[in-house]
């Protein structure tokens, strides 16, 4: 990746960093370039595509057994703010 690049792509992202990060970030992408084109040379043929390195996964599920809820009290006893019952949470949007 070329400095020029990279200053494009910061100013698209909207990210600023001091010269030492942009020396370090640029360093970091030319290995990991350097990386991809050592892997390019690997001959492949006949290799069929792997779909996933976790073909014996399963999913573990328990079974679902329906219980009785908490009561409002005890489930309100955990809230660290409540409001007629209700639990309280900050804003997330700010009046004008």
């Amino acid at each position: 990746m070329e400095e020029s690049d990279f200053n494009k792509l910061s100013r698209l992202c909207r990210i600023s960093c001091t010269e030492e990060e942009k020396k370090n970030f640029l360093k970091s992408i030319e290995d990991v370039l350097a990386y991809v084109a050592q892997l390019q040379e690997v001959d492949t043929e006949g290799v069929p595509p792997c779909l996933t390195v976790l073909e014996t996964l399963t999913n573990n599920l328990r079974e679902d057994i329906p219980e009785e809820p908490l009561s409002r009290e005890l489930f309100l006893a955990n809230a660290p703010s409540q409001v007629g019952g209700l639990i309280r949470v900050p804003p997330v949007f700010k009046q004008q």
